[in-house]
């Protein structure tokens, strides 16, 4: 009897563990999200959420190539961006996302980014303001050696190379706590900082295109909050 007790104890526990877990993303529409800047979201089959740029007439900051450039002309037409936030905030949480880009790929995942991209858009952005300066951005950059690599939380803790996936899905597991964010890329920890005491402890959550030469997927996206 003593044995079927704690079976069940776990049983009730992991049961109660799951249902805490709620969707941030419903895999049918963009309901609870918001878009900013010059870029397209939409909702594939299965579940599967894209972002790809947007260009020609239908971009509203120029046309889909210019020709003329300077460096800096080339790069403010180049690197800009869109983010697709939640209309919610949130403080304490436990995030899961899988996302999928080709290697070279270049995204990310914000939190606590209180300006929602506000300087990183438009035809000029400011480099010095991205959300990654406001709040924290979780790295996604597929295949790429460098030292904020996928999982790195930008500016602040590099990220342990070798468990990403090429040219597949990964996921992304991101605890946010008012003393410390841990990142984990398919299971294993990758990064963890304290976070900067002068940076806010809640704020939405935010799903970036990078610029004009990437495509990035998403899917799975759920959060459990941590009850104080």
């Amino acid at each position: 009897m003593k044995y079927k007790a704690v079976l069940c104890v776990v049983f009730l526990s992991a049961l109660a563990s799951a249902q805490d877990w709620k969707p941030l993303f419903n895999g049918k529409n963009l309901d609870g999200w918001e878009a900013k800047g010059d870029g397209q979201w939409k909702v594939l089959s299965g579940g599967v959420l894209i972002g790809t740029p947007v260009s020609g007439a239908k971009n509203p900051f120029g046309e889909a190539w210019p020709v003329t450039l300077t460096e800096k002309q080339y790069m403010d037409w180049r690197q800009t961006q869109s983010w697709l936030y939640t209309v919610a905030e949130f403080g304490e949480y436990d995030l899961h996302v899988e996302y999928l880009t080709p290697v070279g790929g270049n995204s990310g995942i914000s939190i606590r980014d209180s300006t929602r991209g506000k300087y990183a858009l438009g035809p000029s952005p400011d480099y010095t303001k991205t959300p990654a300066h406001f709040g924290y951005e979780i790295q996604i950059i597929n295949g790429v050696k460098t030292k904020y690599g996928s999982g790195a939380i930008y500016l602040f803790a590099p990220a342990e190379l070798g468990h990403e996936k090429e040219n597949d899905w990964n996921s992304l597991d991101i605890e946010s706590r008012n003393d410390m964010i841990r990142v984990k890329l398919n299971g294993v920890e990758v990064s963890r900082h304290a976070g900067d005491p002068a940076r806010p402890k809640t704020g939405p959550i935010g799903l970036q295109l990078h610029d004009r030469f990437n495509v990035i997927m998403f899917r799975n996206i759920r959060i459990r909050a941590i009850k104080q």
